[in-house]
């Protein structure tokens, strides 16, 4: 698979873990945890650019920590 920035074929594939925080401002917000997510992260190791796919679960807590429904 060649990098969508940079079309290097130099990736690898890495563990991770990521809490996502919700964007949410002000004071009233801050009781939400956010969601600890476990992707594996591929990183291109010429340009740096990074992606990672998110479960559908942890879709479905993002979206009712910000009050919209998943499909």
């Amino acid at each position: 698979m060649a990098c969508d920035l940079c079309a290097s074929s130099n990736e690898v594939e890495f563990p991770s873990e990521i809490i996502l925080h919700f964007p949410f401002s002000g004071l009233e917000h801050l009781d939400k945890n956010g969601v600890l997510l476990y992707p594996k992260v591929l990183v291109c190791l010429t340009c740096g650019f990074s992606r990672f796919k998110t479960s559908e679960s942890e879709v479905a807590a993002l979206a009712k920590g910000v009050g919209r429904q998943t499909k």
